[in-house]
């Protein structure tokens, strides 16, 4: 399960809205700032080195079905390193189609929590190949774009995951996303010593020091959105934080 993840990788995020790259405050809409071409941005990463990209249809994950698959599709052909899609995925045949065009992974949020056969049902088609994405707000996991509570904690949900197939959990901490004020790091440890399923973080990176706090809490990567789009640093000097002391 592990090898997709040899190391600790450092995931630039290209979030798009209305074909634009945006990054959201605490996934709230009205609060983007927009970042232009979602190709340009895509290339820009792997061109500083990014191992493989992580990708959000923000409309997709707001009115629960896909609204930027254009952009989304020009992303996948401009590219050649491994990719990750989120955002309005809600059935296994829309998944395994989206794997046939050239997605390495679908992310699956609401849909795995109001239908967690989904995730075996896909796994079974493409070994491999879905993450469920558990967004958490004060401990609870959260759904429909953030704003439902769904009566589970992070850690009863990766369990269920696990054992349906899941290729990795990515966990959002929603209480520091999109805030650039630093990272919770003791919910990602807790997730980490439930699972054997690697953890991807994200949500609040915004120095150096967070990319070091969520490796030496056990995640296996980190998706970084609002900090390299701010410059507050570059993807090359996350990579080196990420190696340092390890």
């Amino acid at each position: 399960m592990h090898t997709q993840f040899e190391s600790f990788e450092v995931i630039p995020a290209v979030d798009i809205q209305d074909g634009e790259v945006v990054q959201l405050v605490q996934g709230e809409r009205g609060t983007e700032k927009r970042y232009g071409d979602p190709v340009e941005a895509a290339t820009r990463w792997i061109d500083a080195g990014a191992q493989s990209l992580h990708l959000v249809d923000l409309d997709g994950a707001f009115e629960g079905e896909r609204a930027n698959a254009d952009a989304i599709e020009a992303v996948l052909e401009a590219v050649d390193v491994p990719t990750q899609l989120g955002g309005g995925i809600r059935t296994a045949t829309d998944a395994i189609a989206l794997l046939e065009q050239g997605l390495d992974r679908v992310i699956l949020g609401t849909a795995a929590v109001e239908n967690p056969d989904i995730v075996a049902e896909i796994s079974d088609a493409q070994r491999d190949s879905v993450v469920v994405s558990l967004d958490a707000k004060d401990g609870e996991v959260v759904v429909e774009g953030w704003t439902e509570g769904a009566g589970m904690t992070p850690v009863e949900a990766v369990e269920r995951y696990e054992e349906l197939g899941a290729t990795a959990i990515l966990f959002t901490n929603v209480d520091v996303e999109g805030q650039l004020e630093g990272v919770a790091t003791e919910p990602v440890r807790e997730l980490v010593e439930a699972t054997d399923v690697p953890i991807i973080a994200s949500g609040g990176v915004a120095t150096l020091e967070d990319v070091r706090a969520l490796r030496d809490a056990g995640a296996s990567a980190v998706v970084v959105g609002s900090a390299l789009y701010e410059g507050r640093f570059t993807l090359e000097a996350a990579q080196a934080a990420a190696y340092e002391d390890a």
